[in-house]
């Protein structure tokens, strides 16, 4: 009886503590834009950051002109490719991938092409439409863009840590190569470091 008594206490007691620790967490919103760097871990500000310096380097480089002296003035079309994670943590390069397109995007000076499961996802929507629209919408296969020129790239870390400090370095590479000739015609690294210390 005693027993049964002292083990409700020490759950009420437990549980008590689980709900006022629940209670003291602060959810604030915050910018977007803002950097907030919690963990020393890889985030959205990384991500961006490097997106938009790389993206600016591979737009200000000699293929860009020498490929519109070539072409009669015309953009050339980009895909972006796989880029890996090669780190020692979870990246979802996906978000990263997807700063460069918005990038090229926003600058206008690149034709940008889907590639990888979402030009799949279009080419199946174009064989469904075969059979079931109407033939004045029926989207034709055989008239995509054709890329002159695929990114790819790679994101690595180092890590130098001693008891609680670490210093944790990030290096992202890209190149640019012409898909007709295989020509890397740009390459281009962005290396972050960051001192973590507990």
């Amino acid at each position: 009886m005693k027993f049964n008594r002292l083990l409700t206490v020490t759950a009420l007691a437990a549980s008590g503590m689980m709900i006022a620790s629940c209670s003291s967490r602060q959810v604030t919103r915050v910018s977007t834009d803002q950097t907030i760097d919690i963990s020393g871990s890889w985030n959205n500000s990384d991500s961006r950051m490097v997106a938009d310096e790389l993206t600016k380097n591979i737009l200000t480089a000699n293929w860009l002109g020498t490929h519109q002296d070539e072409h009669q003035g015309k953009k050339p079309v980009v895909i972006v490719g796989f880029v890996q994670n090669k780190s020692h943590e979870h990246i979802d390069a996906e978000t990263f991938v997807k700063d460069i397109e918005s990038s090229f995007i926003q600058t206008q000076r690149v034709r940008l092409v889907q590639g990888g499961k979402k030009r799949e996802e279009l080419r199946a929507e174009k064989a469904d439409q075969q059979t079931n629209a109407s033939n004045s919408t029926i989207k034709k296969f055989g008239l995509e863009n054709g890329a002159d020129y695929i990114l790819q790239g790679s994101i690595n870390s180092i890590v130098d840590a001693h008891k609680r400090q670490k210093v944790v370095y990030y290096q992202v590479n890209l190149e640019l190569t012409n898909i007709q000739t295989n020509e890397v015609v740009w390459i281009g690294e962005k290396k972050i470091a960051k001192y973590v210390k507990n």
